[in-house]
């Protein structure tokens, strides 16, 4: 979410290295592109580290050197999803007010739909990598869920805190934060059901900017409901 956007040094990082000044792309770059592949097709335990190299036309060894090893450039692969709606949310600076929640949401729902735009195979084989996650869970993952994920999940936790004018956040509001990435995130993981199901709901960007604002309209009633619940208790 905008404006409590963590900064944890500690998050895993899909580009360890920055990239050249030559516009090409980076070693690094071509080896997450490979692995995403790879991982997508064969999972964690079928794809070598070889292989991956040979994909990305890349040294043996660039693996260890960019990415500390197989789990390392697993776990970046993991996290790029995570990281790539991260860096679509506007961050407010010190110097900027807090955005509304109506604002908030719709910047955060839109983020999160993108990909479904303009992700092509690249995002097809990160949802298939993320749902065999769900299915044959790894350390791995929850390594990023610790590192990239709660720190996310943190912010929208706090802010809605504030909204609901909370001293300290309780369990109820990590279930509303829940509840509110979950009706977004279904889009991801039953992008495939929802196509056949209702094809002219995601047919066109305008289709995506409409459904974006259903979105934050739903997501907006869950707010007021738990801000009412807490008037009247």
């Amino acid at each position: 979410m905008p404006a409590m956007l963590a900064d944890n040094d500690s998050k895993i990082s899909v580009n360890p290295r920055p990239d050249g000044a030559s516009g090409q792309e980076t070693v690094p770059a071509r080896l997450l592109a490979a692995a995403i592949r790879i991982f997508a097709a064969k999972g964690y335990a079928g794809a070598s580290t070889r292989e991956i190299c040979q994909a990305a036309g890349a040294n043996v060894a660039a693996i260890h050197y960019y990415f500390g090893g197989k789990q390392g450039l697993y776990q970046a692969v993991l996290a790029k999803p995570v990281q790539d709606v991260v860096s679509l949310i506007p961050c407010a600076g010190d110097d900027q007010p807090m955005p509304s929640m109506e604002e908030a949401l719709r910047q955060f729902y839109g983020a999160f739909l993108t990909p479904l735009i303009h992700g092509g195979d690249e995002f097809a084989d990160l949802r298939r990598v993320t749902l065999r996650e769900m299915v044959e869970p790894t350390q791995a993952f929850a390594d990023v869920l610790h590192r990239n994920i709660a720190p996310e999940h943190q912010g929208l936790v706090d802010m809605l805190a504030q909204h609901c004018g909370v001293a300290e956040a309780d369990d109820a509001l990590h279930q509303l934060a829940f509840a509110l990435v979950a009706i977004v995130e279904n889009y991801w993981m039953s992008l495939d059901y929802m196509r056949l199901l209702a094809p002219g709901l995601m047919a066109s960007p305008q289709a995506y900017a409409q459904l974006v604002e259903r979105l934050v309209g739903y997501g907006l009633a869950l707010v007021e409901h738990e801000r009412r619940q807490r008037q009247t208790n």
